[in-house]
């Protein structure tokens, strides 16, 4: 079957069910071809949330979609792969959070957007990359227990002095896998190239990134990076995206991580 005819067969789908469709920016980007919203997993479920749709499907991971559910709970959510899994998300459960609260009593959980929703039920508020700093800030206290990502909650804390964070030792292993070897080869590849880092990245990694972002504001970035070199709509000319691979990885496009860009 040819891909303009799964499209058309999956957009019927949607008329008939009256459904949409929610891909996470780290899908393959065929996905986007018949998603509704694209974007970071919060966005997309508030997204969702103001439609009238009678059925939510989103092509991302188990905790997204409960996410989704949580902010739409008279809409069915469906996941297209139910093994779909956050490797962080799975090293804190609802046992483990208790047992960190108990380790550290009396002392408010924020918790990371990404986790299951068992881990939020536990926990005192919720965070998103992008706001981590300010919702920490606007508890007001000496001390915050933060879960799961141990890299986001080691950011949090060189931005806020005055406040103790103590991270869960939760992490993305992919983000791991990105040392500054890796980032100092590419920047002598690409000496003219933007760096850019996402903040859940190990703060020795983020550390050398001209600009560190979270993920839903790396979008923007872009954009407004680009059109400051395309003078008018006759003016478009060639990016070279420049991918740092994974370690342990071959040469395959599908296996790089993080990337400078550099105009040709």
């Amino acid at each position: 079957m040819q891909n303009k005819e799964i499209i058309e067969r999956i957009n019927k789908l949607k008329k008939e069910k009256n459904a949409i469709i929610l891909a996470h920016t780290y899908q393959n980007i065929e996905i986007d071809e018949v998603a509704d919203y694209t974007g970071d997993s919060l966005y997309l479920s508030r997204m969702a949330a103001k439609t009238d749709a009678d059925i939510i499907v989103f092509a991302g991971v188990y905790f997204m979609a409960e996410t989704a559910k949580i902010l739409s709970p008279e809409k069915k959510v469906l996941i297209p792969n139910t093994k779909s899994g956050c490797l962080m998300a799975d090293m804190i459960n609802l046992k483990q959070l208790r047992e960190f609260k108990n380790t550290h009593p009396d002392i408010p959980v924020v918790c990371y957007i990404n986790s299951t929703a068992e881990v939020k039920s536990e926990s005192d508020i919720c965070c998103t990359s992008a706001n981590a700093v300010d919702v920490v800030r606007a508890l007001g206290a000496k001390e915050v227990l933060f879960v799961p990502d141990t890299h986001l909650g080691t950011y949090v804390g060189r931005q806020l002095k005055n406040v103790r964070v103590i991270t869960y030792p939760g992490h993305c292993p992919t983000h791991d896998r990105i040392t500054p070897a890796d980032i100092t080869e590419m920047k002598q590849k690409h000496p003219q190239a933007k760096q850019l880092a996402e903040i859940e990245k190990k703060w020795a990694t983020a550390t050398p990134a001209e600009k560190r972002f979270a993920n839903q504001i790396l979008r923007p970035f872009m954009e407004n990076f680009l059109d400051d070199y395309v003078d008018s709509v006759n003016d478009v000319r060639t990016f070279n995206i420049s991918m740092a691979p994974v370690a342990g990885t071959n040469s395959n496009p599908d296996n790089f991580s993080a990337g400078t860009v550099s105009k040709n």
